[in-house]
């Protein structure tokens, strides 16, 4: 079981679009760090790099849900031979 330090609301975060990592400022002087990947897995602890210190992330699941469309594998089309 994780002893979170704080849980922080995801729009606390700073985000960084070069990394696609949401930074929120850790008590020892280093940032907790999420990416938005780890977001969209479900994830929801964010850690520092620099210290044992992690904090819980609340946010919306549904907003970070991987857009990921996978398609339905289609039949194959029947063709009439002429005899």
């Amino acid at each position: 079981m994780s002893v979170f330090h704080d849980e922080v609301e995801i729009e606390d975060f700073e985000f960084d679009e070069e990394t696609e990592a949401y930074y929120f400022p850790c008590p020892c002087g280093d940032r907790f760090c999420i990416t938005k990947e780890d977001l969209e897995n479900g994830e929801e602890v964010a850690t520092c790099p620099s210290c044992s210190l992690i904090v819980k992330v609340i946010y919306d699941k549904e907003l970070f849900m991987s857009g990921e469309i996978i398609e339905a594998p289609s039949e194959p089309k029947l063709q009439r031979v002429q005899s």
